[in-house]
């Protein structure tokens, strides 16, 4: 009967005896720390399963359009400001107060548009929406617009369609605007919103980097 014994329960009543413990102990002992082992191991392939399943739905193509359409339009917003936020730079005829208004427009925004707004709201939401371009049913609309569905201003919830459409014709407003600025007030406040845009751009790529590897962002879709 001891030979037909596993190992592991040798091993345990052998220590078990060393230390004057009973034997009954001993093999509830082991059975607790096979159940754990056991929990453990179900844990661990669910979760490899799971992210198994986000890195391909990360991989696929309209995933990919949608993600990179929508930095897209943040890169082409940026080469159009651009050239008009470096002009002070170029022509260094600010005066002091000016320059300071330059650097913390810059930094304003920075924090408020690209850390706040893109980083820990917009380009998380961006990711996510995207990645359930991937699932099986997806409507062919839905993917040919998938830079305009992943920004949520389609096949949304109501709350999220609102909160796009309105961001979007403020943006486009106040672009509008600031156009109408005269130098240098125009280039300061464009010196901002190219530092909040690239930093947005970024902040999604990076996320988007993360879901290939298996690390998808936790935000929620807001699906209808």
């Amino acid at each position: 009967m001891i030979a037909a014994m596993p190992l592991s329960m040798l091993l345990t009543l052998a220590a078990c005896e060393s230390l004057s413990l009973p034997a009954a102990p001993a093999l509830h002992l082991h059975a607790r720390v096979g159940a754990d082992v056991a929990a453990r191991y179900h844990s661990h392939a669910l979760v490899a399963t799971a992210n198994s399943r986000s890195v391909d739905d990360a991989r696929s193509l309209a995933t990919g359009w949608g993600v990179c359409g929508v930095v897209g339009i943040l890169a082409n917003a940026i080469g159009r400001l651009a050239p008009i936020a470096l002009q002070p730079l170029l022509r260094r005829d600010l005066s002091l107060l000016q320059w300071g208004m330059f650097g913390s427009t810059m930094l304003f925004f920075a924090y408020i548009e690209g850390y706040k707004a893109f980083q820990m709201k917009f380009s998380p939401l961006v990711v996510r929406r995207a990645m359930t371009l991937s699932k099986p049913g997806t409507p062919p609309p839905h993917a040919i617009l998938a830079p305009f569905y992943s920004m949520g201003l389609f096949h949304a919830s109501k709350k999220r369609r609102t909160i796009s459409w309105t961001i979007s014709l403020s943006v486009a407003a106040i672009i509008g605007l600031v156009k109408r600025l005269p130098y240098p007030y125009r280039s300061i406040v464009d010196a901002g919103v190219v530092v909040g845009l690239a930093w947005g751009s970024a902040s999604i790529l990076a996320i988007y980097a993360r879901a290939l590897v298996g690390t998808p962002p936790a935000a929620d879709p807001e699906l209808p």
